[in-house]
């Protein structure tokens, strides 16, 4: 048996711990196992080196390091491949190349690791014959079907304590601190990472603001000789008929988000007359050693995807629901995105401390 891993999408905490389980399984097995560099693009022809065949040595000591060892991409869809014709960027499907060399390496499955984007292309590879399994990762842990995805549990750890850390400084200078947290149009980190912070407002996707209702909290504060504020702001918020914050959109890739916390620092000053400072935390939150918690589960991840291979299981994802591993079929899992239910006990928690949605 001769299995392919790759690793698409955006980098998280915890992809070289799935890497090390699934190749200390698989070789326990006694099969091969390969690593697919940059995605799908290792398979390609013209990329040197594309396929990296891992072995103990490989793999060693790498769990708790930050990154992927095969690197990651995140404009690598093969069915919308762009390339450069003539100057300007061209859509091309290059799916049928990538079936092709996945046969022609010998490869008899793949394990897809990655969030909903690359998980969708899984399935459609899969429907055009390589047998695979995915495993879900995100920062953002909005796949649907897994309680968890490895690297969202670092990534409210880094932001909880950057949160934290600007309590000091905002109350020194009595100022109101606007912290803009990743998440796309998911507000799971803001939310976690703001509660656990010790935020005052946290704006999420899933609950649409008001600024009105934003600058009453902080006002209140004011009243109460609390001179100073946290705002919390998730990058896809929006405002109550607005629309969602996109610093830049590329052909092949999905729009990048960014530039709410700006938006919602600038009229908090304008309003309340608040000296307002923001912090974008941006890839600080993606980067850096996974916590004990995505490490285990990111190993726990990639032993499951080589149990599911040796099982003939294909088509499906591995997903922690707690306490166990198990599976469901990937086209079930991307069906639809995962998103903060607005009734959930840890919103009504955050409404019950005090918190403000801006609604």
């Amino acid at each position: 048996m001769h299995v392919l891993i790759n690793t698409g999408g955006g980098d998280a905490p915890g992809l070289n711990a799935v890497i090390r389980a699934a190749t200390l399984s698989a070789l326990k097995n006694g099969w091969r196992i390969s690593g697919i560099r940059f995605g799908y693009e290792g398979l390609l022809d013209h990329v040197e080196n594309g396929l990296i065949e891992l072995t103990p040595e490989k793999v060693r000591g790498i769990a708790h390091l930050g990154g992927t060892i095969l690197g990651a991409i995140n404009k690598g869809n093969p069915f919308k491949f762009p390339v450069q014709e003539g100057g300007q960027t061209v859509i091309h499907d290059i799916s049928d190349e990538v079936v092709q060399r996945f046969r022609q390496v010998g490869a008899d499955a793949l394990i897809a690791v990655g969030g909903d984007g690359s998980l969708s292309i899984a399935q459609r590879l899969f429907e055009k014959g390589i047998p695979l399994v995915g495993v879900p990762k995100t920062i953002d842990n909005d796949l649907d079907c897994t309680a968890f995805t490895f690297g969202f549990d670092t990534a409210v750890s880094v932001a909880t304590e950057a949160i934290g850390r600007l309590h000091t400084t905002a109350e020194s200078h009595q100022r109101v601190m606007v912290t803009e947290v990743m998440g796309r149009y998911a507000g799971w980190i803001a939310l976690h990472s703001g509660i656990a912070g010790g935020a005052d407002v946290i704006l999420i996707p899933e609950i649409e603001f008001d600024m009105d209702r934003v600058c009453e909290k902080i006002m209140d504060r004011e009243h109460h000789k609390r001179h100073f504020s946290i705002v919390v702001v998730a990058e896809g918020a929006k405002p109550k008929g607005g629309t969602i914050a996109i610093k830049s959109k590329e052909l092949g890739r999905e729009a990048l988000l960014g530039g709410i916390g700006e938006q919602v620092a600038r009229q908090i000053s304008e309003r309340t007359g608040k000296e307002t400072r923001t912090m974008v935390l941006g890839h600080i939150q993606r980067g850096g050693s996974p916590t004990a918690f995505d490490r285990l589960i990111a190993l726990r991840f990639g032993a499951q995807a080589i149990r599911l291979i040796k099982q003939g299981r294909f088509g499906r994802m591995v997903a922690y629901q707690p306490p166990n591993m198990v599976d469901v079929p990937i086209v079930e899992a991307i069906k639809r995105m995962r998103g903060v239910p607005v009734d959930s006990d840890i919103v009504m928690t955050a409404r019950d401390i005090g918190i403000s949605f801006g609604d």
